[in-house]
């Protein structure tokens, strides 16, 4: 685990819909359970697919990745540096809004899913939450190509998840103690996230890419 491993994890809890889900579910009748059924159903997908990844993947992945892994962090690092900037200008990322016929405003699946204290339907949709991404994939590459033991990289794999879920539980743990205070800070978060979040994500793609970048020269240097 080094500071890439630990900036992608960042760059994973960077993820819009772990925001929109707060706001959808400290509104609702039963926040406290529905925060539990989305967390648990996140994080055991989450965590047991990376941790069959390491465990029983890695002999196989160890021996096709490891000795591509400069080039491949190179690689990789170049893109976040390209994506990074293409954000940071604005030239991806744009959101367009669609104004229905109507002028009704229609309900997404995920305020249909979350509005309601629907318990069932948080545990799944927190799990479709927690299926890997690009972030989450590569850091379990950083893991499966370090001579860490075993022990380390399941221990690697639950902080990242964790960090990938601190979005969710941060505001579920600040509810359990100060519940007003909570939704009223949560939704100014949420708001100053909408106006800063490209910045955010621009700064951490670029920083993650350009120390693999670094990383990678050296090692193929």
């Amino acid at each position: 685990m080094n500071a890439t491993f630990f900036g992608l994890a960042v760059l994973a809890a960077l993820n819009p819909k772990l925001f929109g889900a707060d706001l959808l579910i400290v509104e609702n009748r039963r926040p406290r359970a529905m925060f539990m059924c989305f967390l648990a159903g996140g994080l055991l997908v989450s965590i047991t697919i990376g941790v069959i990844d390491v465990l029983f993947v890695k002999a196989s992945a160890v021996k096709t990745q490891g000795s591509i892994s400069a080039t491949f962090d190179l690689v990789l690092g170049v893109g976040l540096l390209v994506g990074g900037g293409l954000v940071a200008t604005k030239r991806v990322g744009r959101r367009k809004t669609a104004v229905p016929a109507s002028g009704a405003k229609k309900q997404s699946w995920s305020e249909r899913v979350l509005g309601q204290p629907r318990l069932g339907l948080a545990f799944v949709a927190g799990a479709l939450t927690g299926l890997p991404g690009g972030s989450y994939i590569v850091g379990l590459k950083q893991l499966v190509t370090s001579d860490s033991p075993a022990g380390a990289q399941v221990l690697g794999v639950v902080l990242f998840c964790l960090i990938m879920f601190s979005p969710m539980i941060v505001p579920f743990a600040f509810m359990e103690l100060w519940p007003d205070a909570t939704r009223i800070r949560l939704h100014a978060f949420s708001a100053w996230i909408s106006r800063h979040g490209r910045a955010i994500i621009a700064g951490v793609a670029i920083a993650v890419g350009a120390y693999m970048v670094i990383s990678g020269l050296v090692r193929v240097l």
